[in-house]
């Protein structure tokens, strides 16, 4: 697994990290044993950035990361988090950009990006992108097929929004 450093002075971190999102119920029912499974396969893998937010599962995902990291090496793994999904005075998500990148049509193309498996299996495909020699020519092929700006439209469906949002449930009351 490549090891890069983050910023000029930052931590370093495997070149490919491990989303949590989807193992706290954001994309349907996750197993939690799938989830742990999944997440010390990543670390086995060499994968040492582990991405949560509080707002995942409204907390269960922080929950499982714990889990997950009983008995290893803490020291080992950057975990990065996001803490509370902000707002702006006109309810809208500081920061949430509604137009998300195009279509991932690699992993090795967007290795600044994480990735999201709640299972080993697509663990495992991820990973395999990381052997995949991508040229130039393959990479400016992949820019005029999916050039930037060119997907529009929210990332997540309304209902999945809300669930991200622990302050709207709350604020309404």
């Amino acid at each position: 697994m490549d090891i890069r450093t983050l910023g000029t002075d930052g931590p370093q971190v495997s070149a490919l990290g491990l989303g949590l999102m989807g193992m706290s119920g954001m994309y349907g029912p996750a197993d939690e044993a799938e989830s742990i499974a999944t997440v010390h396969a990543a670390l086995d893998a060499g994968m040492t950035l582990l991405d949560t937010g509080d707002f995942y599962g409204m907390g269960h995902n922080e929950l499982l990361l714990s889990r997950a990291l009983t008995g290893r090496d803490r020291d080992a793994t950057v975990i990065s988090v996001k803490f509370g999904a902000q707002r702006g005075p006109d309810g809208s998500w500081l920061g949430y950009d509604a137009r998300p990148a195009a279509v991932k049509t690699a992993a090795a193309y967007s290795l600044q990006r994480l990735v999201g498996a709640r299972r080993r299996d697509r663990l495992t495909e991820a990973l395999g992108a990381l052997d995949l020699p991508l040229s130039q020519d393959d990479l400016d092929a992949i820019e005029a097929a999916v050039p930037a700006g060119s997907a529009a439209g929210a990332r997540y469906a309304e209902a999945q929004l809300a669930s991200l949002d622990s302050e709207r449930s709350t604020s309404a009351s």
